[in-house]
């Protein structure tokens, strides 16, 4: 162990080791399949736990505890500022047990830990407290009405918003814990009652984190977790009757089978899906501030984040020494574990998810790309893939269309900025997109012509609670996170009054 390589807590080491089950209705409870699944350390390939694969009886288990604990009114009918109170205080125990969260996440997902810390914890708790008090912010509308009859009769009308019933949160494995808190939190401020599905690859945050809810006083019932496979477990969950909303973030093929199956019971959904985010980099753009935003916006976890830039379009004029900028940045990235804080870039998330990365550069290899790579990383059977840039890759290359998720990035030389609108706009998705550039004009004229749910100027990847985040095209429908964000999760009731 390195001295810059982190201690595993006792805690942690406690929590790997215990034979995780289902958490249903505020307890632990065994499946009724007896099969496990294992789970990974990313850094070395070693088994470190395993978790429950849930049953069609177990899900089924799950969401009844859910839907009884709804219609009790045990939550949904307790004051607003109750529920605040709960709520923050479940902020407050991941606090406290921060350290403890940030390895358990570190360790079974594989980023650094400097990553868990600030941001699986980090922002989590900024979203949690953001959630939190917009749990007293609900409100409806007062309308003026023009009934006309009976003649001589009078109206009042209104709207308030009331929670939708159970929500299934299925969450992917790239921020198993921040992403977790997008789906529980703004569930159980509008009054609902949720099931979380984690990914199987990394069930072990949300597990922990189910026990601090009920610790802070969420009521039982109201927050569960079971784990199990997609094809099992989560289309069970899904597809449950009593399900009354989906929130999915993950692959735009799964959210498209979400979509397809929550048609046919009117299910609500919101879907957050992928996306092959473009950045362009415009002539007169800071270079440094370039090398410096875009290498965070398109290595941090190791580029598996939806929102990541992939396609780097720039002008001709500032190509060439942008792309060895690039390079020597690459090349500078230290490549290893997790918990060694001074790596720059750490393993990919299972063996599976490395050798689909891999496929695409053994593509790009057969078709002659020029490819840039960085460090290759250790030979321990961890799941390393080296950074690795693509110098203007031919249209055929898979890598061109489709969503890598990983530490792999295009760079592409334009003759100008409609050259690159063009280019960042050509492709099925539309979830991120940015552009560089010190001109004002460039950057009103531009953002508006750029098909994408959001677009930065000058920085990628960055977001806020307060600042709405979904996908355009096939990178998804509805939106995430601001003043509404509750929206997505109540019905509007329209009341009107004959006096």
């Amino acid at each position: 162990m390195s001295a810059q390589t982190v201690a595993t807590l006792g805690s942690v080491q406690h929590f790997l080791a215990r034979n995780h089950g289902l958490y249903i209705d505020g307890g632990w409870q065994d499946s009724t399949n007896d099969a496990r699944l294992k789970v990974f350390n990313p850094a070395d390939g070693l088994q470190i736990a395993t978790s429950a694969d849930a049953s069609e009886q177990d899900v089924d288990k799950a969401v009844t505890s859910a839907w009884r604990a709804f219609t009790s009114g045990v939550w949904a009918n307790m004051l607003p500022a109750g529920r605040e109170k709960i709520l923050l205080r479940f902020a407050d125990l991941l606090e406290e047990n921060a350290e403890e969260m940030a390895q358990l996440e570190t360790l079974e997902q594989g980023k650094s830990i400097n990553i868990s810390r600030a941001f699986e914890v980090g922002c989590a708790l900024n979203w949690m407290r953001y959630t939190a008090g917009l749990t007293t912010k609900i409100s409806g509308r007062t309308l003026d009405v023009s009934i006309p009859m009976p003649e001589g009769a009078r109206y009042q009308a209104w709207t308030r918003k009331e929670p939708v019933g159970v929500v299934a949160g299925i969450v992917p494995w790239n921020f198993p814990l921040l992403i977790g808190m997008w789906k529980v939190m703004p569930a159980l401020a509008a009054g609902c009652s949720i099931v979380v599905k984690p990914s199987e690859t990394t069930p072990l945050t949300l597990l922990r984190m189910a026990e601090l809810a009920s610790e802070a006083g969420v009521p039982d019932g109201v927050f569960n977790v079971v784990t199990g496979t997609g094809a099992g477990c989560g289309r069970a969950l899904t597809e449950h009757p009593l399900i009354a909303k989906v929130s999915f973030t993950g692959s735009t093929a799964t959210g498209k089978g979400i979509a397809r199956a929550a048609a046919d019971r009117l299910t609500r959904v919101t879907l957050e899906l992928g996306g092959k985010n473009p950045a362009i980099v415009l002539k007169d753009a800071d270079p440094a501030m370039v090398i410096e935003g875009l290498m965070a916006g398109s290595f941090l976890n190791q580029g598996q984040v939806c929102a990541a830039s992939s396609r780097i379009y720039i002008e001709s004029p500032l190509f060439d020494s942008l792309v060895g900028d690039f390079e020597l940045a690459v090349k500078s990235l230290s490549v290893g574990a997790g918990m060694d804080t001074a790596t720059h870039i750490n393993p990919l998330v299972s063996k599976g998810h490395q050798q689909k990365v891999a496929d695409y550069l053994i593509d790009a290899q057969q078709h002659n790309a020029e490819l840039i790579t960085g460090n290759a990383g250790p030979k321990n059977g961890g799941y390393y893939v080296p950074p690795t840039l693509v110098v203007n890759p031919s249209a055929e290359l898979r890598l061109n269309q489709e969503e890598v998720f990983g530490p792999v990035v295009n760079l592409v030389r334009v003759s100008d900025a409609e050259e690159a609108l063009r280019l960042a706009n050509d492709t099925e998705y539309g979830l991120t997109a940015s552009l560089w550039t010190s001109n004002l004009q460039a950057a009103m004229s531009y953002t508006s012509r750029i098909q994408a749910g959001t677009v930065w100027v000058n920085s990628h990847t960055l977001i806020d609670a307060n600042m709405p985040f979904g996908g355009m095209k096939q990178s998804g429908t509805g939106r995430d996170f601001g003043p509404d964000w509750l929206d997505a999760y109540t019905e509007t009731k329209s009341i009107c009054v004959r006096y």
